[in-house]
């Protein structure tokens, strides 16, 4: 059931705004809604269709907001936002639930400029990165300031930590150590879920009788957390500093089918994606069949001038399609994409 009609109270101009759904509201429509289009409870569902909804908070999806994703075009997280919302409405008896992340953040992390610090205790600008070779020279260091945040640690603790933490970073070709502004952080208005994304999943949720489930991400203050099923580094120094989501890969591997939408293309999105994927390949690569990217609901990081991650984003791309991975739009049907079978 992949044509349904956009309820009365969707309107696509609010996407970009910030506002407070009407819960009362969607829970006395959303039930009238699923009657009159014979949309069952999603614990009637014999095939299971889940969606990974990945960082649409108002932090990346808002003009204006401290890390606003608009690519190439300059408006392309407001753009995948109404795709998104509008493939949610027209295929509200189809998906089952919703997998949610949010990324979650405090001022004293790694990948924060109160962190870090040169010798005349400037903090580095957004957007800076940081390598190896500057901590050994001396031009960043760990800002003494936050040794407490990391219960038993010492400051000599931190500042090897700091070089151990890059290094792994280079050695296994992620993106090094990226100063960014603050964003998403917990409480404030930034981190709080695309109004136009909540009232739509709320009014799934009352249609189709199913909570979503929200993932938090972020929250680790020694490394940073693109993907959602784990933080860039686990050890440091020879200790644990954190560890995979594996509750969460399980929920994901209960679908039948799952599609991801999300920002942004060239961090969190292809971070989660290429994670995900090899927890598939360890199970069965031939699951990667049943993923199916939404390739008009995210977009990559660009701040003009200063970076451009757009072909990343579509290597990364091109590297899950080739691992099985489906490529689709949120415009065409889903009974139409590769495989599916509803």
């Amino acid at each position: 059931m992949s044509n349904l009609p956009m309820p009365a109270h969707y309107d696509p101009k609010k996407v970009n705004q910030v506002w407070e759904p009407n819960y009362e509201m969607l829970a006395a429509e959303a039930p009238k809604w699923a009657k009159w289009y014979g949309i069952k409870p999603a614990s009637k569902d014999k095939v299971r269709f889940g969606v990974m909804a990945i960082d649409n908070q108002n932090t990346f999806c808002i003009p204006g907001f401290e890390l606003f994703v608009g690519g190439r075009s300059g408006t392309g997280a407001v753009d995948d936002s109404r795709r998104f919302v509008e493939f949610i409405y027209r295929n509200l008896g189809s998906i089952t639930g919703f997998e949610i992340t949010m990324d979650t953040h405090t001022t004293q992390q790694i990948f924060h400029a109160m962190w870090l610090v040169d010798a005349k205790g400037n903090h580095p600008a957004p957007y800076s990165e940081v390598s190896t070779a500057d901590i050994k020279s001396g031009k960043w260091m760990v800002n003494p300031a936050v040794v407490s945040r990391v219960p038993g640690a010492n400051y000599a603790w931190l500042q090897g930590h700091l070089l151990d933490y890059n290094s792994q970073l280079e050695a296994a070709g992620r993106y090094k150590l990226t100063i960014w502004p603050y964003h998403a952080m917990l409480g404030g208005i930034g981190h709080a879920l695309v109004a136009s994304f909540h009232e739509a999943a709320m009014f799934h949720s009352f249609a189709r009788e199913v909570d979503a489930h929200t993932e938090i991400k972020g929250g680790n203050v020694l490394s940073e957390n693109y993907s959602a099923l784990r933080p860039e580094v686990l050890f440091a120094m020879k200790q644990a500093i954190a560890q995979k989501s594996t509750g969460f890969v399980k929920s994901l591997m209960a679908y039948d089918y799952l599609a991801i939408v999300g920002q942004a293309k060239s961090h969190c999105y292809s971070w989660s994606v290429d994670d995900f994927l090899t927890e598939i390949v360890a199970v069965d690569p031939s699951l990667a069949k049943k993923v199916y990217l939404v390739e008009d609901c995210t977009s990559p990081v660009v701040v003009p001038g200063v970076v451009d991650h757009t072909d990343n984003a579509n290597a990364a791309f091109a590297r899950f399609a080739k691992a099985g991975m489906n490529i689709v739009k949120s415009t065409d049907p889903i009974e139409s994409w590769p495989g599916i079978k509803l």
